[in-house]
């Protein structure tokens, strides 16, 4: 049914045959999705909305890739699950898109396969993308530098140096195409994630009870709240939605904010490691 189209559960994913192809994908249409997808060489994406979101986040990637004359469209995140790229082929409503994707055909309540065929006329990208900006922040605190606190645009920046690690990420909360190896790449002490609204069959929290079996605190932010795909926002802005078990040991509750959640993983981290 896709074989026009390439399909990716993950921007950050993205094959070297990717370019000049028309790509479905389940990542949030952020900036930094969008930037891996220009600098991919995509001739037209089609990412998920996470629910749009504060300043309209979740979507900020369509007019960042028109600028680069790279058409694109969002399909809602309460028609397909988030981080799923099979089931935003599948199951995907378009919500939005840019003026280079409605000049090819494509309009709002379209399927997602419909809108793929009309972004396949699109013509290549002639223009790369600027250089990105920097995505990975030391978070300073009381906790001084006996604890390591990240903030990440994407969770596809954490490093092997991040084991044991607070990592606060723009990124959502949904496992990539369901799978439990992509809720982490390393063993951080804890994570947050954005919430992408929690979207249709709660994906924007799927990778918490999966952490939880990994002993990792874990909960997810408001994204009405703080920028989805934007680390410090989830640092600064953040309140949190969903918990897991562990993160609920540590004291962390729902409507506590990223900043509280920080100190509490770090004082019980320093004492851990007392």
């Amino acid at each position: 049914m896709f074989a026009p189209f390439l399909v990716i559960d993950s921007a950050t994913s993205l094959p070297a045959d990717a370019a000049g192809r028309v790509v479905i994908g389940g990542s949030h249409c952020g900036v930094y999705a969008a930037y891996l997808a220009a600098r991919a060489g995509v001739r037209a994406v089609i990412l998920n909305d996470a629910g749009i979101g504060r300043d309209r986040a979740g979507i900020a990637g369509l007019g960042y890739l028109a600028d680069l004359g790279i058409a694109a469209a969002t399909v809602a995140g309460r028609t397909a699950r988030i981080g799923d790229g099979a089931d935003c082929a599948s199951r995907g409503v378009i919500s939005h898109a840019n003026g280079l994707a409605v000049d090819l055909g494509c309009r709002p309540g379209q399927s997602a396969a419909a809108a793929a065929q009309c972004l396949a006329r699109a013509a290549a990208p002639h223009r790369a993308p600027p250089r990105a900006l920097e995505a990975r922040h030391r978070i300073d605190g009381p906790w001084g530098s006996s604890v390591d606190v990240w903030a990440l645009d994407s969770v596809s920046l954490a490093r092997p140096g991040d084991r044991g690690a607070i990592l606060v990420t723009g990124s959502h909360g949904g496992l990539l195409g369901g799978d439990p190896a992509s809720a982490l790449k390393v063993d951080a002490f804890a994570v947050l994630y954005n919430d992408a609204t929690g979207g249709i069959d709660g994906a924007g929290f799927a990778r918490l009870p999966v952490l939880d079996r990994r002993g990792i605190a874990a909960a997810t932010v408001d994204a009405m709240r703080a920028r989805i795909g934007d680390g410090r926002s989830t640092c600064e802005d953040g309140v949190l939605t969903r918990l897991n078990a562990a993160a609920a040991s540590l004291g962390a509750r729902v409507g506590m904010t990223a900043r509280e959640f920080v100190a509490l993983a770090a004082e019980a981290k320093r004492r851990s490691t007392a």
